[in-house]
């Protein structure tokens, strides 16, 4: 593969994507599937524990599907005691959702168990292939984020 071209580039980089994502989350839809949560739902855990309390619309925006749906999904995550929807004293209109502990283990079960995933990744490379790649992954991470930006 020449990948001195910018779609050699591109095709490696969709591979590794492609791989990356299949290896790592295939124990993250195992660990959800074990603790009955769809990835829906474990979505809307990562987001309340990066938002802290946040509303319906909040967790709706970015998963991108309706409230409607995300409201039937916190009331299975409410019955599930994984998190809790409170009148939001700064608009008693609003609900606010926030983990429980519940919710926080199990979420931190999933993180833990990805970084294992990752840590086995790293520790299957050679000092040498660890520091070439890291040069890599820096470089590709601020130019992601410069990315984001010029997409939204």
């Amino acid at each position: 593969m020449n990948v001195s071209t910018s779609a050699g580039f591109v095709d490696a980089l969709r591979a590794w994507v492609e791989a990356v994502m299949h290896r790592s989350m295939h124990g993250f839809l195992a660990y959800a599937k074990k603790n009955n949560l769809s990835m829906s739902q474990l979505g809307a855990l990562m987001h309340v524990h990066r938002s802290g309390a946040c509303g319906v619309s909040d967790i709706s925006d970015d998963l991108g599907i309706t409230n409607a749906a995300v409201s039937q999904m916190l009331d299975r995550l409410v019955d599930g005691n994984l998190v809790i929807r409170e009148e939001d004293p700064a608009d008693r209109r609003s609900k606010r959702i926030e983990l429980t502990d519940q919710g926080s283990e199990i979420l931190r079960g999933a993180m833990e168990l990805r970084q294992r995933w990752f840590q086995g990744l790293a520790d299957s490379l050679s000092d040498e292939e660890r520091a070439d790649s890291l040069a890599t992954l820096k470089l590709l991470t601020e130019h992601t984020v410069d990315l984001e930006d010029f997409l939204s």
